[in-house]
This record gives C-alpha cells, sequence and structure tokens, in this order.
C-alpha cells in the first residue's frame, strides 16, 4: 500500500486545513499518535483527565483553534463523545481527530499495516 500524500486538504466551507495527513506522512503511525496523544493533554481539563467543552474553550487558542464558536467546540465534544458522558477521553479525541480528516481516514489502511508490521516483524 503506497505512503498517504503529504498535501495539506482544505475544506473550504469551513476554512479548516487538514495538516493530519502530513504529519502522519512526516511520523508515521506511531508517531502521529503520539503527537495526538500530546494535543489530547494540552487539551484536557487536568483535573478531569478528559477534554470538557470549557477546557476545549479554554486551551483551543493553544493550537490555533482560537476562531471556533462556541458551537463548533460544542459540536467537536458531541460529535465524538461516543459513550454519552459529555466529554472526550483520550480514545475518543484520537479517534475524532481521525474522522475530522478524510485523507487520513482513506489512508488509514497504510497506518495499520505499518504498525502490524512493527509489531510483528519478528515472526515475519
Amino acid at each position: 500500500m503506497a505512503k498517504p500524500s503529504a498535501s495539506a486538504s482544505a475544506n473550504p466551507s469551513s476554512g479548516f486545513e487538514d495538516f493530519l495527513p502530513i504529519m502522519a506522512n512526516k511520523l508515521g503511525g506511531e508517531g502521529l499518535i503520539g503527537e495526538l496523544c500530546n494535543g489530547f493533554n494540552l487539551l484536557m481539563d487536568s483535573e478531569k483527565g478528559v477534554i470538557t467543552f470549557d477546557s476545549l474553550k479554554k486551551n483551543s487558542a493553544l493550537l490555533g483553534l482560537q476562531d471556533l464558536s462556541d458551537d463548533d467546540l460544542r459540536c467537536m465534544v458531541k460529535e465524538g463523545d461516543f459513550d454519552g458522558d459529555g466529554a472526550l477521553n483520550q480514545m475518543e479525541f484520537c479517534v475524532l481527530m481521525f474522522r475530522l480528516s478524510p485523507e487520513l481516514m482513506e489512508a488509514s489502511g497504510f497506518f495499520l499495516e505499518e504498525a502490524l508490521q512493527h509489531d510483528f516483524k519478528d515472526f515475519i
């Protein structure tokens, strides 16, 4: 399977530019997950250990997201909140970031293959 392209995707309707494919191309699967975890740590409520609407609003400028409206932030939390607790745990956040990146979703098979080859290199 070919590596994903290193071009950023833009969503003209939202003004959002998707840099996850570039990061994935440079960092590989494990490196990308590590960076997503770092992003989660920046956005989470340190006392609760999850991303809440309030922590997202307070910390979003650290990731260049200061222009998002309260409704946008609420929608992000709601869209990623699989367990219905009103917050994002680390896994929910990482899954949401992949889902918000159509190009990365298409290339996710590559990263799965890369991770499996790394984990099982002694058995191949």
